[in-house]
């Protein structure tokens, strides 16, 4: 299976933690956050990975090389100095994401969920929800009792990873383009699954929630429950 890693952003509310060192590289608990996720999809199963690249993509590229180390194939999609946003870069990708299923998860997202639990099972994509953080409280989208992804009922935040059949983005033009009108476009049609998630999850954007994030980790390996490699538990919370 191939996946998609988004590291285009440029990470402007982290201040000068990312002036001149892209948010994915930020260390946490000795091991970078985007060392994290791709030794996560390595441990789901995943064999090749896109990573996308703008401003700061020559330090990525240094850092991650041919992504041997963590037990994947890394190509990279290079966007330039300014990122496409999430559906535009999958759009630029999409050649070398290939036809069939890829997974899409964003890099500067702390967490152990388990890649390998996403399946279309007939739909254009599996989302993964969790419940709202303090900076999202009103979150993104609802889940009705069939697991698919609606606009009604209890709000869930996006979790910004998910499985997604190529069609979706089949036919449109390169550029700039936000995800969520896609995501609309396909609870609309009733095509969007969506699997709950309650474990660990930290959007990792601001330097309050990387202290967050480095405190979880430090506390999750006293307790034997998280390595420097990116190993952790990741069937809690299932």
């Amino acid at each position: 299976m191939k996946a998609m890693v988004l590291a285009a952003g440029l990470g402007t509310r982290m201040g000068k933690l990312t002036e001149t060192t892209p948010k994915p590289l930020l260390d946490v608990g000795g091991e970078s956050l985007i060392a994290r996720q791709l030794a996560g999809l390595a441990a789901a199963g995943v064999t090749d990975v896109v990573v996308n690249v703008a401003r700061h993509g020559d330090k990525i590229r240094a850092a991650l090389g041919d992504g041997r180390r963590f037990g994947v194939r890394v190509e990279y999609s290079d966007e330039g100095p300014e990122p496409l946003e999430t559906a535009g870069g999958i759009v630029e990708a999409l050649a070398k994401l290939g036809d069939a299923p890829f997974i899409v998860a964003n890099a500067d997202v702390l967490t152990d969920f388990d890649f390998a639990r996403l399946a279309l099972d007939g739909a254009d994509a599996a989302i993964v929800l969790v419940p709202n953080p303090a900076h999202h409280p009103g979150g993104d989208f609802a889940l009705d009792a069939d697991g698919r992804v609606t606009g009604h009922g209890e709000r869930l935040t996006y979790a910004g990873i998910g499985l997604f059949d190529p069609g979706l983005f089949a036919g449109l033009p390169r550029g700039r383009r936000p995800l969520k009108p896609i995501l609309d476009a396909a609870i609309a049609r009733g095509r969007l699954k969506g699997v709950r998630y309650d474990g660990l999850w930290i959007d990792v954007g601001t330097p309050e929630r990387l202290d967050e994030a480095r405190a979880r980790v430090s506390s999750r390996r006293a307790a034997g429950r998280d390595g420097a490699d990116g190993g952790s538990s990741a069937g809690a919370g299932r």
